[in-house]
């Protein structure tokens, strides 16, 4: 949702601009009937993100935060068959960054679902069962 480049002009961390297209992104859902939204930003995990999801889509919004973790081990070998040339030891250095950053400010309250070794829809049926969308009535609307 934030992904542009210069930053726009007074917000360097993006985050205003994030918070425009999740306001119109959810509006469109909405108007059309739809209750739940998956928001993959990695920071959207972290304490702070609750007021943006409360300003766009409303307050009372029920949050469920999910933190998908992996070791070191597994994130440098997924890393590995993704990046390309010089980009991957920045890669690399960024997401230890950003992992060191989560295991410090992700509340206690949050999921967290260890992805080593795993299939991608043992991983998928964990996230549904934290989230009680895959309970009866969680359907579309409800």
């Amino acid at each position: 949702m934030g992904q542009v480049h210069p930053a726009p002009t007074g917000d360097p961390d993006r985050s205003g601009i994030t918070e425009s297209n999740l306001t119109a992104v959810w509006a469109n859902y909405a108007r059309r009937g739809y209750r739940r939204l998956i928001c993959t930003n990695t920071a959207s995990v972290l304490p702070e993100a609750t007021g943006m999801f409360e300003r766009a889509m409303g307050p009372g919004v029920r949050i469920v935060r999910v933190l998908l973790t992996a070791s070191d081990a597994t994130t440098r070998e997924r890393l590995v068959g993704r990046e390309l040339g010089s980009e991957l030891e920045r890669e690399w250095e960024g997401s230890v960054r950003k992992a060191r950053i989560l295991d410090e400010r992700v509340s206690a309250q949050a999921v967290r679902v260890a992805t080593d070794g795993r299939p991608v829809v043992d991983i998928a049926r964990e996230v549904l069962a934290a989230t009680g969308w895959a309970e009866p009535g969680a359907a579309h609307g409800s």
